[in-house]
């Protein structure tokens, strides 16, 4: 078993498909079996009222053993009441190519977008995928059906780590009109000026949540590194030889501060801030994702 995950866990097995769908599955399984198992019964499978049926609804919703127990028609209150659309936005500028132990961050991004679609798919809701740089825009409208997933994982796969944010990206010619939406947000913020703030907080509206997950590499973020590395800045091409024992304590000041900066930023728009380290288990980016999902809920 352990020699077939770190087959799975190579970038080049894991950056397919299979791969992806493989590990979403096993991540997910893992979570559910490992004491979360009542946070994810499907919401499309779980309701507590009804109501009569009204002119206008769905007949999808119709609880058909009701109307053979009554004679009446009813709706599943709940259950339409609990769908909501997971939209992940997902930042492919080229510094999302910085690797740690041979996974970049742009590929454990992949990852963690496979696990939670793969999750928000057991709760029976529509999501969908924006994955933009300054070269490429790829996107994959909200649905539900059998082959979301698979359309989903394809167009992953496809996304490559280049050029920089996407200068004027504008979050309502990208998502359209947004409701009752959750949307993820999986970043390096490594570009983190005034247009790629501005966007993400456009993002929020009043009927829906953001949550921005903030990934680093565990070097990258305490600066663990021995002797003395020539840096380049994977956006600009500029490159800095340092001492790495000289600039750690003022570099983890600077990347702290800068970490504060925006993380206030967003909480001032009412938006969930959650750094994760490359290091950290998926199941608990997981238990983010279910956390919001519920208050969106409410």
């Amino acid at each position: 078993m352990n020699a077939a995950l770190n087959t799975l866990l190579q970038p080049e097995v894991l950056n397919t498909v299979e791969g992806l769908e493989l590990m979403a599955r096993i991540t997910v399984e893992g979570f559910i079996s490992g004491g979360n198992r009542s946070l994810t019964i499907g919401a499309g499978q779980e309701f507590s009222q009804y109501r009569a049926y009204e002119p206008g609804d769905d007949l999808r919703q119709l609880d058909w053993k009701m109307y053979a127990r009554s004679e009446r028609y009813y709706i599943k209150q709940a259950e339409i009441e609990t769908n909501i659309t997971v939209r992940f936005v997902l930042d492919t500028s080229r510094s999302m190519a910085h690797t740690e132990n041979k996974m970049s961050k742009l590929l454990y991004a992949k990852v963690l977008a496979a696990a939670l679609a793969y999750l928000a798919r057991k709760q029976s809701d529509h999501y969908a995928l924006y994955a933009l740089n300054s070269k490429d825009l790829r996107v994959v409208p909200a649905a539900f059906d059998h082959q979301q997933f698979f359309r989903f994982l394809n167009e992953l796969v496809r996304t490559e780590a280049q050029g920089q944010w996407r200068p004027g990206a504008d979050p309502e010619k990208l998502i359209g009109r947004r409701g009752k939406d959750l949307i993820i947000f999986l970043t390096d913020l490594y570009d983190a000026d005034e247009d790629l703030l501005q966007f993400i907080s456009r993002l929020k509206t009043t009927r829906n949540e953001v949550i921005v997950f903030q990934l680093m590499g565990r070097a990258e973020r305490q600066f663990d590194y021995n002797d003395t590395v020539t840096f380049e800045d994977l956006e600009t091409g500029a490159r800095v030889k340092v001492s790495t024992a000289e600039q750690r304590a003022a570099y983890q000041q600077r990347i702290e501060g800068w970490l504060t900066r925006s993380r206030d930023r967003l909480l001032e728009k009412g938006i969930t801030f959650q750094p994760v380290s490359m290091a950290d288990p998926a199941g608990e980016v997981l238990a983010h994702f279910l956390n919001v999902r519920k208050k969106l809920l409410r």
